[in-house]
């Protein structure tokens, strides 16, 4: 673990997104400094690096809640690429949610389906597991197929891609274990760490309101009433970004019970989430609703992301079957004797 290096990443991206006119030039200065493909190996057209380096870019734009599609071109279609042994093409390429249907015509790889893809309008390519005759397939797509415009609560662009017969760009067969069940891993993984870090930006956003805000001649956080609720809130983020960061570090080391580490750290965050956007606009009040202040923002991505790539609910019945007729007890506390 190179804490050094994550520093300095963590520095240059926020100095980035701290910028007032970071929503108009984020990405382009984001992709310019190699950011948005952070542990892409150099050879498929990367900047290099590891999973931790990737989770503190994602988590310093989740934070911001700059709408960039961090999460989607490093850690989804650039890890699906590199693991097919696939070059990253020039320009935003996003990875689909949705696996494609796939049948070779005269040589060519041709694709089908109603694919889910988050930032297809601005993307220039789309890459999608694809199921073929002869097994999985990682294929690229080019982004100007015919599209549907779709957004989520947070108003970020969860489009429509629909594939009728579109030739491939470049395709390469999955190797062993690549399916849309380790898509979907991934993706719960990347959305663990938004969620962390947007929990925790609430918790920020919070701490300074009751600060900075009087009622009856003194500071709201000297009230016993909003003191417990901002311990509760605390408690919660604080939960929250240990399970992200502990799945991070299982997966970055290859852990054998990674994947139970992911599904943990998903339903957590999910779960947290309910939590943290209650407390957080019981504290601002009705200020917090209005479409000017930040907290907005931060929680249509808490309820927007709680739910993709899987809720509370599903990764802990992920959870009950994984664990079932395991020795839970060691798996918890860390004690193989």
């Amino acid at each position: 673990m190179n804490d050094d290096l994550r520093a300095e990443i963590r520095a240059a991206v926020t100095a980035i997104l701290d910028r007032e006119d970071r929503t108009g030039r984020a990405w382009k200065e984001l992709s310019e400094g190699g950011f948005h493909l952070v542990s892409v190996p150099e050879a498929a057209g990367g900047s290099g690096g590891g999973l931790g380096e990737l989770a503190v870019v994602v988590e310093v734009a989740a934070f911001h809640a700059v709408p960039v599609p961090v999460a989607e071109t490093a850690f989804l279609a650039g890890w699906l690429l590199a693991r097919a042994g696939l070059s990253v093409p020039a320009g935003m390429t996003v990875a689909s949610l949705d696996e494609a249907r796939g049948h070779r015509q005269d040589g060519v790889l041709r694709l089908s389906g109603r694919l889910r893809v988050p930032w297809a309008r601005h993307a220039r390519h789309v890459v999608t597991m694809a199921r073929c005759e002869d097994g999985n397939v990682v294929a690229v797509v080019p982004g100007d197929a015919e599209l549907v415009t779709a957004e989520n609560l947070a108003g970020e662009p969860r489009d429509l891609l629909i594939l009728d017969g579109v030739a491939a760009a470049a395709s390469a067969a999955a190797p062993p274990g690549l399916d849309a069940t380790a898509l979907l891993m991934r993706g719960a993984l990347a959305r663990s760490v938004q969620l962390a870090a947007a929990a925790r930006a609430v918790l920020v956003s919070a701490r300074h309101y009751v600060t900075e805000r009087e009622q009856f001649g003194r500071p709201l956080a000297r009230f016993q009433a909003v003191q417990q609720h901002l311990a509760a809130l605390a408690a919660q983020v604080t939960a929250m970004q240990v399970s992200a960061e502990a799945a991070v570090a299982a997966v970055e080391h290859e852990d054998a019970d990674a994947g139970v580490a992911v599904a943990a750290a998903k339903a957590a965050t999910s779960a947290g989430a309910r939590q943290v956007t209650a407390i957080g606009h019981q504290l601002h009040g009705a200020l917090g609703y209005s479409s000017e202040h930040h907290l907005g923002a931060v929680t249509t991505r808490l309820w927007a992301w709680r739910e993709e790539f899987g809720n509370e609910s599903h990764w802990h019945d992920h959870l009950a079957t994984a664990l079932h007729d395991r020795a839970w007890w060691p798996l918890l506390t860390g004690d193989a004797g």
